[in-house]
């Protein structure tokens, strides 16, 4: 079928495109990234800490060599100290979680030749596990660039489909340059045959 691929890599992680004359296909990248595994293990190593320093003033042992649990009041310090383990806990599995079910992990397919788009993405267990929309291409009108402007400025990528709205293709956790956005934007603009719109 005589398919070009190509590998595209981004500060937030890789993502892989195959492309022909008819035919775009692009993979996109879920929670399994190096920036999440490192929040789960910081997140985790620090509830675990406050965890294990109010657990320490409690039973008035120390648990942790270098933190004197005599130096700790249970009341206040060491109830709040174990109110942020626990929820330092929740929030590291939570990570974990996501990563481990690669939430947000999928692929966009634009095919000329069908005239169809095809977006699935891997959510969350449970019925809607599994999102996945298609619809015509004739029905796209134009492919969106978004500025947001500010300290956290970004640029998003989206298309306008006739009678459902906006759709976006770049999450908002890419770490995508604003040239690598417009850029992708004007290829796939060129690719569906329609307009740009900024």
């Amino acid at each position: 079928m005589g398919y070009s691929q190509t590998l595209n890599k981004t500060k937030g992680g890789s993502s892989m495109n195959w492309r022909s004359k008819q035919l775009w296909i692009r993979l996109r990248a879920g929670a399994r990234k190096l920036s999440n595994f490192f929040w789960a293990f910081t997140v985790f190593s620090g509830s675990l800490g406050f965890l294990l320093a109010g657990t320490s003033s409690f039973l008035g042992i120390n648990l942790i060599s270098f933190v004197p649990s005599q130096e700790i009041p249970f009341f206040p310090q060491g109830i709040v100290m174990l109110f942020y383990g626990i929820g330092g806990l929740f929030i590291s599995c939570y990570l974990l979680c996501t990563i481990s079910w690669n939430v947000g992990s999928g692929y966009d397919r634009f095919d000329r030749k069908e005239g169809l788009v095809c977006i699935f993405r891997w959510g969350f267990p449970g019925k809607n596990r599994r999102r996945f929309l298609r619809f015509c291409i004739k029905d796209i009108q134009s492919v969106r660039i978004r500025v947001k402007e500010g300290p956290y400025g970004h640029r998003i990528r989206s298309i306008d489909i006739r009678g459902r709205g906006v759709l976006l293709l770049t999450r908002t956790d890419e770490n995508l340059t604003p040239r690598e956005v417009e850029e992708e934007a004007v290829e796939l603009a060129y690719f569906l045959r329609v307009s740009i719109e900024i």
